[in-house]
C-alpha cells in the first residue's frame, strides 16, 4: 500500500509549496523509493486550458494530452518521470464529477453535500491506485482560503483512514522579517498552523519560507505553540537557483524525517547528479559573456509564461558548458522600426502562444532573422508566423495567413485540419527527413514529442515552399507537415510542437541544444 505526505501552505501565495514538494519527491527517489506526485487546485477551472498564461503561468502539457499547472512540469523535471491528466485535479472536475454523479441518480435519492459527497470525491483522486511507494500530495491555495477547505477536510479523513504512520502533513509558511525592528516574526505561522488545527489537522513538519536564516529562538518558539518536534522545523530559504533547495532540504533531514514519520527505513541518497546540476548551473551563472538570447512573445511581462522553455535553455546550457542570457521582448511592440534591435543577439526564439495579438509582431521578427542570417527557432505560432512571413516575402503571396486570423484569406497556409477547429494534445509520433537538421539534431528519424495546437502547416503549400527553398522535414502520421528549415545558411527551424516540456537536467532537449550550439558557433 502506498503511503501519503500531504504538502500545504499558509499565511501567503507563492511560496514555493510546488518546489518544495518536487524536492522531497527528488530526495526520497534518490534514496530508490518510487515517488509520484498530485496537485489539487481549488479553482473552478476543470483545467489549464482555457487559463491565460498571466493567471498562473504556462499551460503544461503531459504526454496524455493533459493540460496543466506548470507545477506539473517542475514535478517532471525534478523527479524525471513523466506525469498524466491524473496529476492535476480541480475543483471543477470535483464538482462536475459529482453533479453528474447525481444527475445520474448515484446518490440514492441522498441529500448532496460537500461532506461526505465532495469530499469523497476528492479522496478518491487521492487514494487512486498507484504503483508508487510514496504518493506526494499538493494542495493549492493557502489555508483559510475558503475554497480549500473541502480539500483540506478530505486530506484529514485520508489521514484517519490511512492510519498516522501513513500519511504526513507538510505545512510550508512564510516567517517575514521586519527590517525596521530586525525581528523575525513567527506569528503568521503559529496563526497559520492554527488554522489547520482548526480543521482538525496537526502538521508533522513546518517548512518556513523567509530571505533570512531562522534563528533558535523562532524554531523553538514555532515548535513550543504549533506543537511540533524542533527536528521538524525546517528552513527553505530564497534562492535564485531552485535545484539548490532540495540540497538545502537534505542537509536539513527533510526525507530522512517524512520516512521517518510514515515508518519507513532511511537509506544514503544518491544526490551526485543533482550536485553536479546545482554546481555547474551557479559557476555557468558567475561567468562573463556567453550566449545571448531573446525569447520574443506576447506574455512576456509574465516570465512564468514560458518557464519550461527558460528551464529547457537550462538544461541545454549546462549540457554545452555555455552560459545563456535570456531577453525578453514583447512580440506587440516590434515593428519596422525596431526590430533591428534582434541583431543584438546571437539567436533568437519564437515561442507559441495564441490569438492574433502580438502575431504582426513575430512575423516582422521572423522577416528580420531570416534575412540577416540570426540563428533562430520557432514553436507552434512563432512557426506559423515564420511560415505565414515566407509565403508573403518569397513565394509572392501578400496576403498569406493563418485561417485562424482570416478565415477568408486566398493563401491558407496555416489551417484547421478539421471543422471547427479542436485541441491537438499529448505526445505523437513524427518521422524525420533524413539529412535534415531535425534528423541531425534527434539522430534519428522518429520522434514522439508533446503538442498543444489547433492550427497546421498547410500541407496543399508543401510543394510551393520547397519549390521555394523552404523544406519541411517533420511529419505527422496522416502526412501532415510538423516542421520546416532552411537549408544551407543559418540555423532557421520552426517546429509546431513543443519540445521544451520534455527537457530535464539531466536529459536536455536535442533540438534546443542544436539551436544553441548553432547559436556559439554561428552558423
Amino acid at each position: 500500500m502506498a503511503k501519503y505526505v500531504f504538502v500545504s501552505g499558509g499565511v501567503a501565495s507563492g511560496l514555493g509549496k510546488g518546489i518544495t514538494a518536487a524536492s522531497l519527491g527528488r530526495l526520497l527517489k534518490a534514496r530508490g523509493r518510487k515517488v509520484t506526485l498530485k496537485k489539487f487546485d481549488p479553482y473552478f477551472n476543470v483545467d489549464s486550458s482555457n487559463l491565460s498564461p498571466y493567471q498562473h503561468g504556462e499551460v503544461f502539457v503531459t504526454e496524455d494530452g493533459g493540460e496543466s499547472d506548470l507545477v506539473i512540469g517542475h514535478y517532471e523535471r525534478f523527479i524525471d518521470e513523466n506525469l498524466n491528466k491524473s496529476s492535476d485535479i480541480t475543483s471543477g472536475q470535483i464538482y462536475s464529477a459529482v453533479i453528474d454523479n447525481e444527475r445520474k441518480g448515484l446518490y440514492n435519492g441522498g441529500t448532496v453535500q460537500v461532506v461526505p459527497h465532495v469530499t469523497d470525491e476528492i479522496k478518491k483522486r487521492v487514494l487512486a491506485p498507484t504503483d508508487a511507494d510514496i504518493v506526494i500530495v499538493e494542495i493549492g491555495g493557502t489555508v483559510g482560503d475558503i475554497e480549500c477547505h473541502p480539500f483540506l477536510e478530505a486530506i484529514r479523513q485520508c489521514r484517519r483512514q490511512l492510519g498516522k504512520s501513513n500519511a504526513v502533513f507538510v505545512h510550508v509558511t512564510l516567517v517575514p522579517y521586519i527590517e525596521v525592528s530586525h525581528e523575525q516574526k513567527t506569528k503568521p505561522t503559529q496563526h497559520s498552523v492554527k488554522e489547520l488545527q482548526n480543521l482538525g489537522i496537526q502538521p508533522d513538519v513546518i517548512i518556513c519560507r523567509s530571505d533570512y536564516e531562522i534563528d533558535l529562538s523562532s524554531r523553538n518558539k514555532m515548535s513550543l505553540f504549533c506543537n511540533v518536534d524542533k527536528d521538524c522545523i525546517l528552513q527553505s530559504l530564497t534562492t535564485e537557483n531552485i535545484y539548490e533547495v532540495p540540497l538545502r532540504l537534505e542537509e536539513q533531514g527533510l526525507a530522512s524525517v517524512v520516512l521517518r514519520k510514515l515508518s519507513l527505513e532511511d537509506s544514503e541518497p544518491d544526490l551526485r547528479s543533482q550536485r553536479e546540476y546545482f554546481e555547474k548551473k551557479e559557476e555557468l551563472a558567475k561567468r562573463k559573456g556567453g550566449l545571448k538570447i531573446a525569447v520574443l512573445g506576447k506574455y512576456v511581462e509574465k516570465h512564468d509564461a514560458y518557464i519550461s522553455l527558460i528551464e529547457a535553455l537550462g538544461h541545454s546550457s549546462i549540457a554545452l558548458d555555455e552560459k545563456v542570457s535570456v531577453t525578453y521582448i514583447s512580440s506587440e511592440r516590434i515593428n519596422e522600426k525596431n526590430v533591428s534591435r534582434l541583431s543584438d543577439f546571437d539567436g533568437v526564439i519564437i515561442p507559441a502562444g495564441f490569438g492574433v495579438r502580438g502575431f504582426d509582431g513575430k512575423v516582422t521578427a521572423a522577416h528580420y532573422v531570416r534575412t540577416n542570417g540570426i540563428p533562430a527557432l520557432m514553436l507552434g505560432l512563432g512557426a506559423q508566423a515564420a511560415l505565414v512571413e515566407y509565403a508573403r516575402d518569397v513565394l509572392g503571396m501578400p496576403n498569406a495567413s493563418s485561417t485562424e486570423f482570416d478565415p477568408d484569406t486566398c493563401a491558407p497556409v496555416v489551417t484547421s485540419l478539421v471543422t471547427p477547429p479542436v485541441f491537438r494534445k499529448g505526445a505523437f509520433t513524427s518521422k524525420l527527413k533524413k539529412g535534415s537538421r531535425l534528423e541531425k539534431a534527434y539522430g534519428k528519424t522518429s520522434v514522439s514529442e508533446r503538442h498543444r495546437h489547433k492550427y497546421d502547416f498547410n500541407k496543399d503549400y508543401a510543394e510551393a515552399f520547397e519549390k521555394h527553398g523552404l523544406e519541411f522535414t517533420a511529419f505527422a502520421s496522416d502526412g501532415t507537415p510538423e516542421a520546416f528549415e532552411l537549408g544551407g545558411g543559418k540555423f532557421f527551424v520552426g517546429v509546431i510542437f513543443r519540445p521544451e516540456f520534455k527537457s530535464r537536467p539531466n536529459r536536455p532537449h536535442p533540438l534546443i541544444c542544436a539551436f544553441l550550439l548553432s547559436c556559439k558557433n554561428k552558423a
